[in-house]
């Protein structure tokens, strides 16, 4: 299956670089979506960095709350466009294993859906505490391995490098930072309802390219929104995404 991008190119169907507005791609967006919206709670007041910025609607959502917010990705293109599309919002180039940003210069981090395509994952979450002022706090989520890539070591997404379950992104982090909540993203009441109706919501999207989709399909995609889905910190290790609050220490 493939997506179209900001840019017009053609990509496997991964819920990777989604962008507002694509009805195909809705469940996606809004799964991320869900994210940005949580984390903003957090925010109030603080100067943020959101590392792995990508098209850029998620700092524009997190500006909404927050004092200040940079958006930092390293694909070129991505910034240029979230550059031209949220101007509020100064964004720029730079690569997370080396934030181009000062020693404790922000109040947060926001990195999320990120860490999972990262090579040197401890160099990444090591260089977001430097930049953290002291007690500074990181948001972070991530596709959870238990559900995501059930029973395997290396991850369905070819653009993963390494997953994670709940413990073990709390052992990445533990080094630099205190974990205090650990969140799970679930479907809610109707998406529920979309899994059992359809013998899985994300498979049948899967199934095959959307111009196949039965119509029934393609509208239930279509209507999803952020909220239904649940951040809770219930049965976490049978959650779709973890959302991970963490503390410089």
């Amino acid at each position: 299956m493939s997506i179209s991008t900001a840019q017009g190119a053609t990509l496997p169907l991964t819920g990777e670089r989604t962008v507002p507005g694509i009805a195909h791609e809705n469940y996606w967006f809004r799964r991320h979506e869900i994210a940005y919206l949580h984390a903003r709670r957090w925010l109030r007041g603080a100067d943020v960095l959101e590392a792995g910025a990508g098209e850029g609607y998620g700092a524009a959502v997190l500006s909404q709350a927050a004092r200040r917010v940079f958006a930092l990705d390293y694909d070129q293109a991505a910034i240029g466009h979230a550059s031209r599309k949220y101007p509020a919002v100064p964004a720029m180039r730079g690569n997370l294993a080396a934030l181009p940003v000062r020693s404790a210069a922000v109040d947060a981090v926001v990195s999320l859906q990120t860490i999972e395509h990262l090579w040197n994952q401890p160099e990444f979450v090591a260089e977001c505490a430097r930049v953290l002022r002291p007690a500074g706090i990181l948001l972070m989520s991530t596709p959870n391995r238990l559900t995501f890539s059930p029973g395997l070591d290396t991850p369905l997404n070819p653009f993963h490098t390494r997953e994670l379950s709940a413990a073990e992104l709390a052992e990445l982090l533990e080094p630099h930072f205190r974990v205090s909540r650990m969140f799970g993203v679930h479907h809610g009441r109707r998406l529920r309802r979309a899994d059992r109706h359809f013998g899985g919501f994300v498979t049948a999207q899967l199934s095959g390219p959307p111009a196949t989709w039965h119509p029934e399909l393609r509208r239930a995609v279509t209507a999803v929104r952020a909220n239904d889905f649940v951040v809770t910190e219930a049965d976490i290790d049978a959650s779709l995404d973890l959302f991970a609050v963490a503390v410089k220490t």
